[in-house]
């Protein structure tokens, strides 16, 4: 969708938005227990720094690989443009899903270092199915849905 580095930095600064937002709800609920709106509030907190972190892996790294995977496995010209674009988000949260959760781990961990790697471990595969569908079925249609209206190609 995006057509420039503008337009790419903006849709990745919206998607990051909205998906660390909610994973980082959803940990500190896994933490304490169940939802309850001093979650939301917390979840503040940590967005700027996850937030930063998440923009910086994608855009510079993650993004442009997991299309490129994703590019290998499917045939852009024989595929629907929804399942490229799903190939593509998928391989992205297969990524950033460990890599994010291994961020979350060392920097939220108040339970000391001395078991970060299997604290690691439980908090991606925890992590991985809520972000997978979240991006699947919410973020990324809700981003798009976003960003079109933002940058609303004029017809001639």
């Amino acid at each position: 969708m995006p057509k420039n580095k503008f337009q790419d930095a903006v849709f990745t600064v919206i998607m990051v938005i909205v998906m660390v937002y909610a994973m980082v709800c959803y940990n500190i609920s896994t933490n304490m227990g169940g939802l309850s709106n001093e979650v939301f509030l917390m979840a503040l907190q940590e967005l700027p720094i996850m937030g930063v972190i998440a923009f910086i892996l994608e855009f510079f790294l993650i993004g442009k690989l997991a299309q490129k995977i994703a590019l290998k496995l499917l045939d852009p010209k024989k595929t629907p443009p929804i399942l490229v674009t799903m190939a593509i988000s998928t391989v992205i949260v297969c990524f950033m899903c460990p890599i994010m959760s291994f961020f979350g781990s060392i920097l939220f961990n108040y339970e000391g270092m001395e078991n970060i790697i299997a604290n690691w471990l439980q908090i991606a595969v925890l992590n991985f199915p809520m972000a997978l569908c979240w991006q699947l079925f919410y973020a990324g249609p809700f981003v798009r849905f976003i960003f079109r209206k933002i940058f609303k190609e004029k017809k001639m």
